[in-house]
């Protein structure tokens, strides 16, 4: 979407509500000169957070595409996360486990893919592996990660004859300093959802 069709859907949804720009300045905790700014399609040195709060107030989404090479990024993302998979199923095949990659599964109206699903036939422990190369929001990734390991156990017990015992979860991350920084910032919400460190899962 171009600056001047941002601009004049923020205007069209809430012209819709019937608000003046000071209603929805004030619903979205910014000023009402931001919004006439925007509104004219000038929103080059508008922060995305600001704009995600001023689509929330209008209960609309804002969908931030970066675009490369044509499809070159998709598939530039894909190798990385590829790589990534293969290291990860390396580390648990010499760990003893077995693993599965990209196992799909739709119940209850949830939908998605583990990225990884390790199996320990001694312990009967089954574990969900969640691979990230960016780490962009935490709270959506805990939230997934929530979805999957609650689900894990029927979804290993119907597709691949797995009967567990335990469930568990990890996240494994590209060490890249983006990731670091993110890891440093949220280290209070990780420490809660995921307790043990690299050095413990060791």
């Amino acid at each position: 979407m171009r600056d001047a069709q941002l601009g004049a859907a923020v205007r069209t949804l809430r012209r819709r509500r019937r608000w003046r720009q000071e209603d929805l300045a004030r619903a979205s905790g910014v000023s009402r000169a931001l919004i006439s700014t925007i509104e004219s399609g000038q929103v080059t040195e508008v922060r995305i957070s600001r704009l995600r709060s001023i689509a929330r107030a209008l209960e609309a989404s804002l969908v931030v595409e970066m675009r490369w090479g044509g499809g070159a990024l998709d598939r530039l993302l894909d190798e990385r996360h590829a790589a990534l998979t293969s290291a990860t199923l390396s580390v648990l095949e010499s760990s003893g486990w077995a693993g599965r990659p990209e196992i799909s599964y739709s119940r209850y109206g949830e939908r998605g893919s583990i990225d990884i699903l390790g199996w320990h036939p001694a312990t009967r422990t089954l574990l969900v592996i969640e691979n990230k190369t960016e780490l962009t929001s935490v709270e959506a990734t805990l939230r997934k990660l929530d979805e999957k390991t609650r689900l894990a156990s029927l979804i290993a017990a119907e597709q691949l004859g797995w009967r567990a015992e335990v469930v568990s979860r990890v996240l494994f991350l590209s060490d890249t300093t983006t990731n670091r920084r993110h890891v440093r910032q949220q280290e209070r919400v990780l420490s809660s959802a995921l307790p043990a460190s690299s050095a413990m899962i060791r």
